[in-house]
């Protein structure tokens, strides 16, 4: 489809709105209008970018409040994950730039601290934002900035990691100023918690009041008396809903909510008790504010899952253009994999921490519905528990994208390989994943896996291989064993009907040749053939290797390519420390290095890559056939600036 350009919405109440300063010099009467213009011109701008759409939407007004209420930035404002930070940006001094979300160059689509003083602290993974505020208020009091407040913005998904509780169970014993909001956009306001509920909130943060944990002796005496026997049932409902006021009372908090996150009637006042209460040293606080991911545009509210991340859209209709495809997703490869591995055997079973989408598991859970655990955001947990499973004989894969599973590494060692136990990881989005940029690139999962004895640690080079990865993983019963695969599209090849198990620790030739191996390991493969190509038609005859196993290596394989050639080139999309540094240390231990072989590691740069294109993304990390041919070259004797000017010559 393509996209019809839109005319830009109207926003004259927005436009007087450069910054938070100017956003509280706005009347109350504007600010209604304001937050509708908010949320046009979010939809607007993500329709022309892509990115985060529906959790944006649902925190327009609680983003309105929290910047007219609080001194931002010297109120530090701190964002968990950063989905929802759109409108933060468009009113901190961004709008002009917010068309380039997610674009090189152009702003990050989360929250980074070189972007903005508005910005507290660098989020992008889940559940980080309790634990910053909590060591930020400590830090200001600790200063003498007896003034400042930290306010964290955490999401009810967000709140299932134990790191958020660890927070928690820590800032009672703080001397900062501290509120969490928990923006909780999986429950709709129940008819007891709507007005009732909000005046109990603002009444419960006054300090005209007997204090903040006296409410429930007092407040039936400020009713009429037959209203007193409903506020004390909304008063008690509005301290137990969902989580429970209850837990976050007993953990030193002053729970207050759940009240309308959507309504600034309510969200205002009860804001402005809690820092006035704040100032006058009471706290921590936690504020439970109920959204709608999505709020205020049709299509997203009608499904917000689709919303969650978006590609440029029609504003009109809501869908959503995306190129054709001529390969189906890694993602979709893998899910179909694993259904056919388990109506072969009843004891596979499925772990995901609340992505179920994203890593294909939920075609798994509708297939397997008793065999599929979305544990919530809580990768730790998730490792355990499959460490669990597979103590009691169930054969579990845990789903898993690479830049996730870093927050499980101890639990991988001491909970699954210390034990030996046949845990499956599977790690989507490895290598590059584009506009989501640096938090997100799965660059790190071959070199810190490698590390751990007793591990199996693998990547198919196509979608094909990763058809019979995962059979390979399925029957695999000694210990625990990890593959990778890249977000995106596979290649195109044919796509067998059945997986059949790989010899563990082998990988194959795929192209005869002599004068330059290069091997290559997991989706680098087609851009290495492609090198090859190039290195051809200059007369060369290189080898290419399909190394398939980082760990155990095919040394046998490694060792003749470096017997029978003058020059080995690796290549891996992953970090310094991985496949390429196994060979050499391989090579080093052997003695060969000592025969003067000439060897160069390709490897993403020691570096955090930018959010753009992963095509630009893999040049200018150098791992793109271009870039491989000319080190190829270059590895040949070739001057640098003859090699760079000959293949982009070719590749022209």
């Amino acid at each position: 489809m393509t996209q019809q350009p839109t005319q830009r919405p109207l926003t004259p109440t927005l436009d007087k709105v450069i910054n938070p300063e100017d956003l509280r010099a706005l009347g109350d009467h504007e600010l209604p209008a304001l937050t509708d213009e908010l949320r046009a011109e979010l939809i607007d701008a993500v329709s022309h970018t892509g990115g985060h759409l529906g959790a944006g939407l649902g925190v327009v007004e609680l983003t309105v409040a929290l910047h007219r209420v609080f001194n931002t930035p010297h109120d530090r404002l701190i964002w968990d994950v950063g989905h929802q930070s759109y409108p933060h940006k468009i009113l901190t001094s961004r709008r002009e730039r917010i068309r380039t979300l997610r674009q090189k160059d152009g702003l990050s689509g989360f929250v980074r601290r070189s972007e903005s003083e508005y910005d507290a602290f660098g989020t992008a993974h889940s559940s980080t934002s309790i634990s910053a505020a909590l060591g930020m208020a400590e830090g200001m009091n600790m200063r003498g900035d007896k003034g400042g407040q930290v306010i964290a913005v955490i999401g009810d998904g967000a709140m299932s990691a134990g790191m958020a509780y660890e927070a928690m169970n820590n800032a009672e014993t703080g001397k900062g100023r501290l509120t969490v909001i928990l923006n909780d956009n999986e429950m709709s306001i129940a008819p007891p918690v709507g007005a009732m509920s909000s005046y109990l909130s603002r009444l419960s943060t006054s300090s005209a009041y007997q204090g903040l944990r006296d409410i429930a002796k007092g407040i039936a005496e400020i009713f009429p008396r037959p209203l007193q026997t409903a506020a004390k049932r909304a008063e008690g409902f509005a301290r137990t809903y969902a989580t429970g006021g209850t837990m976050f009372e007993e953990l030193g908090f002053y729970y207050i909510g759940p009240i309308d996150g959507h309504n600034l009637d309510h969200l205002l006042p009860v804001l402005e008790n809690v820092r006035k209460a704040s100032e006058q040293g009471a706290g921590p606080f936690l504020v439970h504010v109920v959204t709608q991911k999505g709020k205020g545009y049709a299509p997203a509210e009608a499904a917000a899952d689709k919303y969650h991340g978006v590609a440029k859209f029609d504003v009109v209709s809501g869908k959503q253009s995306k190129p054709p495809s001529n390969a189906p997703s890694y993602t979709k490869v893998f899910a179909e994999s694993l259904i056919r591995e388990a109506e072969k055997d009843d004891r596979i079973t499925a772990i995901t921490a609340a992505m179920p989408t994203g890593t294909g598991l939920d075609s798994f859970g509708e297939r397997f519905p008793e065999r599929t655990h979305d544990v919530g955001i809580a990768e730790q947990h998730a490792v355990t528990f499959a460490a669990g499973l597979a103590c009691e004989g169930m054969k579990p894969f845990v789903a898993i994208y690479s830049t996730f599973l870093q927050r499980a590494y101890d639990q991988v060692i001491h909970d699954v390989a210390l034990q030996g136990l046949p845990v499956r990881f599977v790690l989507d989005r490895a290598g590059f994943v584009g506009a989501d940029g640096q938090t997100h690139h799965g660059a790190y999962d071959i070199s810190y896996l490698l590390t751990v004895p007793g591990i199996v640690v693998a990547a198919p080079a196509d979608e094909a291989e990763l058809v019979h990865m995962t059979a390979t993983a399925a029957a695999h019963e000694d210990g625990p064993f990890a593959y990778r695969f890249p977000r995106g599209d596979g290649v195109g090849v044919d796509l067998p009907a059945q997986g059949v198990p790989m010899e563990i620790g082998k990988g194959r030739v795929v192209q005869d040749g002599v004068g330059v191996a290069l091997i290559s390991y997991g989706s680098r493969l087609q851009d290495t053939l492609k090198a090859a190509e190039k290195l051809s038609a200059k007369g060369f005859n290189p080898t290419v290797i399909d190394a398939r196993f980082a760990k155990p290596l095919d040394t046998a394989l490694i060792d003749d390519a470096v017997r029978s050639h003058e020059a080995v080139l690796t290549v891996e999309e992953g970090s310094s420390g991985g496949f390429g540094a196994a060979v050499l240390s391989h090579l080093a231990a052997s003695g060969q290095l000592d025969q003067g072989v000439k060897i160069r590691t390709l490897t993403m740069p020691d570096a955090y890559i930018d959010h753009m294109s992963p095509a630009d993304q893999l040049a200018h990390a150098g791992l793109d056939s271009a870039s491989i041919a000319c080190t190829a070259l270059q590895l040949m004797g070739w001057d640098e600036a003859e090699a760079v000017l000959t293949i982009s010559a070719l590749s022209a």
